[in-house]
């Protein structure tokens, strides 16, 4: 505590004493004590004798004086001693300086700070470090005060921005007014207290999984839903739908609502159960309902899911999915369990940047997955599923170190000649498989591959270019077309590719049962779209990137997200 003391003039008490020069006190000292007596005629003498110093001239100042000098703290230089008006403590400062300098620290340390003294309170109580602290450690952007001198106010923004269907103010009479509240009180009673909510989750929901994003938007905490594109525009962007928002309804109390259903948002409830796991409840269940009973329901979900009617969709098998996902989807009524989720980290020997993709599943659907880089291999693992392949389940798995070589377009129309080129590098697979004693196929493979070397395995397909049929891609991009006989959900698809790498695709019956891995063609077209060819469905699966940026959502360490994925999986088997 001495040496603080020496730093900002604060003695033991939680009151602040100013530094003190021949036994008076600073005017706008806020202790009613002296310092301990020592102490003060240390201090005061160190000074006076750093000011003879001064004065008896530079080359009379001994090197054992300087360092004396740096050791107690007040040697900072000749000039220094000689002007003692120069600020010696944190409260010699303009307050201007200080404002700068507590925005600029973390606002868990702010509240202890204002307990040193009363002027360091005052100060703390500046509108302009808790914006700064909003705005840095969790995002807002938003300034309601200057929208509202724009003449939209937060009203207003509430309405656009949380529940575009509303038409009218009949659900915003009931908001407080923001341009009165506190930043402080937000960043205390809002941001602070449900931080850990913050970023990307998948909710439990069997088989089908999602994608929540929870977010700070404005002077809210939203929780979006993230819904694919209506099959088979898997180009499209992906829509977002509230599930539920959390703002501050008095100045020292944040309210959670419910945001399902079709009757505008209602009380609802958050708990976090553990750590990277938290769950929502609706309070008022009946919001959900509509006046036509499940069949208006049923016919709302459907528009919003899939864009058409179920006249529209004249597949019969297609219906039956459909219908029983709205069954099996609705009975949860927004009561969620929701677990945390990592986007991939990003090396810069991976083929292509990682992240979140959109891919058609024929029936199914589009489905989203998440695409990463492990050495040698590529694995795309569902972050939205099917009753067949659940959410959480690998669905790819790339060998980018056994490249195949196109054959022209005219051979390229012909499913066999394909299956032909694969299947050979499939044998070549299965013949080097190790024993049975050996991990599982789509076990961890962080430590394989290309590890303990400086060459990529893009870099290692480029230069395997030994054999007619399984030598490394080219370096330009070579024209691609679907053999006869392979279905594409979207038939608008790129006509030339990059390179193309043999994997495999996960196949089950209803339920996930009988899983097994076949074979495959990866075909990579650019940065942002991949595709993949399952020979044994004879179907064609188009992937297009996730441009939405997703904010508090990187993994702390490629450990922490090697073992996310591994969790991913014992979720929903």
């Amino acid at each position: 505590m001495a040496v603080c003391a020496r730093l900002c003039g604060v003695g033991q008490s939680r009151r602040c004493r100013r530094r003190q020069r021949s036994g008076q006190h600073h005017p706008e000292s806020d202790s009613d004590t002296d310092m301990d007596g020592e102490e003060e005629e240390k201090i005061v003498g160190e000074m006076e004798a750093c000011q003879k110093t001064y004065a008896a001239g530079p080359g009379s100042t001994n090197d054992a004086g300087r360092a004396d000098g740096r050791a107690t703290g007040l040697g900072c230089g000749d000039t220094a001693c000689a002007r003692p008006s120069k600020p010696r403590a944190l409260l010699d400062l303009p307050p201007e300086l200080l404002v700068e300098i507590f925005s600029s620290l973390p606002g868990t340390a702010l509240p202890n700070l204002a307990l040193v003294c009363k002027k360091f309170r005052q100060i703390l109580s500046t509108e302009t470090i808790w914006r700064r602290r909003c705005t840095e450690e969790f995002g807002m952007k938003d300034d309601l005060r200057k929208m509202e001198v724009l003449g939209v106010s937060s009203r207003e923004l509430y309405v656009k921005r949380v529940n575009p269907r509303v038409k009218s103010g009949r659900f915003t009479k009931l908001l407080p007014d923001y341009e009165h509240m506190d930043y402080r009180d937000v960043y205390i009673h809002l941001l602070h207290p449900y931080r850990h909510i913050l970023g990307l989750w998948q909710p439990d929901i069997g088989p089908y999984g999602g994608l929540l994003n929870v977010v700070v938007d404005g002077l809210f905490i939203i929780g979006w839903m993230y819904l694919p594109p209506h099959d088979p525009r898997v180009e499209d962007p992906m829509r977002r739908r509230p599930l539920f928002r959390i703002h501050m309804w008095e100045s020292n109390r944040a309210a959670v609502e419910c945001m399902y259903g079709h009757k505008g948002p209602h009380k609802g409830d958050i708990q976090t159960v553990k750590k990277d796991e938290f769950s929502t409840k609706c309070n008022q269940t009946d919001h959900h309902r509509m006046p036509g009973g499940r069949q208006e329901e049923f016919r709302t979900w459907l528009d919003e899911e899939w864009g058409r009617t179920l006249e529209d969709i004249f597949h019969e098998h297609m219906q039956e999915l459909i219908l029983m996902k709205f069954i099996y989807t609705s009975q949860y009524d927004n009561c969620l369990t929701y677990r945390r989720i990592y986007l991939p980290p990003c090396l810069s020997s991976d083929l292509l940047q990682p992240g979140l993709f959109k891919g058609t599943y024929g029936s199914h659907g589009l489905e989203i997955i998440m695409l990463s880089f492990h050495g040698s291999r590529a694995k795309a693992t569902k972050l939205t599923g099917d009753p067949n392949v659940p959410a959480g389940q690998l669905t790819l798995d790339v060998d980018l170190s056994r490249p195949v070589r196109l054959p022209d377009l005219e051979h390229q129309r012909n499913i066999e000649e394909l299956s032909r080129l694969v299947m050979s590098v499939h044998e070549e697979v299965q013949r080097a498989a190790p024993g049975p004693d050996a991990p599982p196929a789509g076990a961890d493979e962080v430590s394989s591959g290309a590890e303990g070397s400086d060459v990529s395995p893009v870099a290692e397909a480029e230069d395997a270019r030994g054999g007619a049929t399984t030598s490394g891609p080219p370096l330009e991009p070579q024209p691609f077309i679907l053999p006869l006989g392979v279905m594409a959900r979207n038939e608008v698809y790129p006509r030339t590719c990059k390179m193309c790498f043999y994997g495999t695709g996960l196949i089950a019956g209803h339920g996930f049962t009988s899983p097994e891995r076949t074979p495959g063609l990866f075909v990579l077209f650019d940065g942002d779209r991949f595709g993949f060819v399952w020979l044994e469905l004879k179907s064609f699966s188009l992937y297009s990137r996730l441009t939405d940026q997703l904010e508090h959502a990187q993994a702390p360490s490629l450990e922490r997200f090697e073992a996310m994925l591994r969790n991913m999986q014992s979720w929903t088997s």
